[in-house]
């Protein structure tokens, strides 16, 4: 420690030069750490399981050049999955009102009194027949599918003031919502007005169709209401033949006179990439920021050690020449570092935790784990070690009377 007091007076002699080390190392910190933070939750999205067989699924919207009845609207439908199911290679198919990854978000209200009273919580809502367990590949954990004659015609069922709608299906997460440490299948829940529905079973994973929404809920409510109409056709094939598929179901929807156009036709795994593609830039512009950063504070602290070791070759010399080792010239510069880098990680974290909280306020992003700030701190101290260490070996080589001739 006998080198603190000299390298304290050699820094004050030097406030601007070191003040800018200290800005540049805290302005890193504050901002690698959390664009760190930022990498990780757009990974954590990245990496959603959605609960779907996705790589076995592509989904088929219509448009029809001339409007059809909607009370038709069920019956047509039927018509429809009837010959998709019968194409070879067609594992299963439904028409569903939304599909995750898609622009489309249907959501209700579920309470456990009629006409919404008590508790009650928003529950993303699923409409299709009885295949759409195992078109998604959904798995039950308890209580059964739909039966045929359980499923509804949509148009009818929203035809009256209050619709009726007698059995659902739920996802986990919203029966240890509604019954914690419950089974929940034979309980009754409302979703319209008064009139109950009765839960038949419980699915493990089944998630809002826009991810990003229900993450900090563990995946969000989700049920399933039994009822046939309008909306996406969804087709599960054998893994490889999504292409065949989607071909094949598209000349099998256009065809019969209707004036139906398949205006998209997509595997979801394409709509996933779709999806994500903005989290994934995000995530790729955040870690070329981090680098340029590091970077900059890296060539800001070797051009500032080479500076100081030309300024000082006289006094390193006169040190040499009074018996200083290359390993005592070495920790002195090493040292001298590891004050202004620690100066400027100390600021750095306060910035970093403060730009949190205003991240958290403006833009609902989840607050910044502690073990991010320790773990900054390690990343510049270990940089601003091995940025010095090159100017500071060379400082150490100097010779006494090479350095006292300079």
């Amino acid at each position: 420690m006998k080198d603190l007091m000299p390298i304290l007076s050699t820094l004050r002699r030097h406030k601007i030069a070191a003040g800018l080390i200290v800005l540049e190392v805290a302005l890193s910190c504050t901002i690698v750490t959390n664009a760190l933070h930022l990498i990780q939750t757009r990974i954590e999205a990245l990496n959603t399981d959605s609960g779907l067989v996705e790589s076995e699924l592509a989904v088929l919207n219509l448009r029809a050049s001339r409007p059809q009845p909607p009370e038709s609207t069920g019956s047509i439908v039927a018509e429809d999955l009837t010959r998709l199911r019968a194409l070879p290679g067609v594992k299963s198919a439904t028409v569903v009102n939304q599909i995750v990854y898609g622009n489309n978000s249907n959501n209700s209200g579920v309470s456990l009194e009629p006409d919404n009273r008590g508790q009650r919580i928003s529950a993303s809502q699923y409409a299709a027949d009885d295949q759409l367990l195992p078109t998604f590949g959904l798995k039950l954990l308890e209580g059964r599918n739909f039966t045929a004659d359980e499923i509804l015609d949509n148009f009818q069922a929203f035809s009256v003031s209050e619709p009726r709608i007698g059995q659902l299906i739920i996802n986990k997460v919203m029966a240890d919502r509604l019954f914690p440490g419950q089974t929940s299948v034979g309980k009754t829940v409302y979703v319209f007005g008064s009139s109950p529905s009765t839960i038949v079973g419980v699915v493990e994973t089944l998630t809002h169709t826009q991810l990003h929404r229900a993450r900090g809920d563990g995946g969000g409510a989700a049920m399933i209401l039994p009822l046939r109409g309008g909306g996406s056709y969804v087709i599960r094939a054998e893994p490889g033949r999504l292409d065949a598929q989607i071909k094949a179901a598209t000349a099998v929807l256009e065809e019969g006179g209707r004036g139906r156009v398949v205006t998209q036709g997509r595997p979801l795994t394409t709509m996933r990439a779709s999806f994500y593609a903005q989290d994934r830039a995000m995530a790729w512009l955040m870690g070329g920021v981090c680098v340029a950063l590091l970077l900059v504070t890296a060539m800001g602290i070797v051009g500032l050690a080479s500076f100081w070791v030309q300024q000082r070759t006289r006094m390193i010399g006169t040190r040499r020449a009074l018996g200083a080792t290359q390993g005592q010239i070495l920790r002195y510069f090493q040292l001298e570092n590891l004050l202004l880098t620690t100066t400027g990680v100390v600021i750095g974290l306060g910035g970093a935790w403060a730009l949190s909280q205003l991240l958290m306020q403006s833009y609902e992003l989840p607050r910044l784990p502690w073990v991010y700030l320790p773990a900054g701190a390690l990343a510049l101290w270990t940089l601003g070690q091995l940025a010095v260490w090159v100017p500071a070996r060379r400082a150490a080589r100097l010779s006494a009377v090479a350095a006292l001739r300079a």
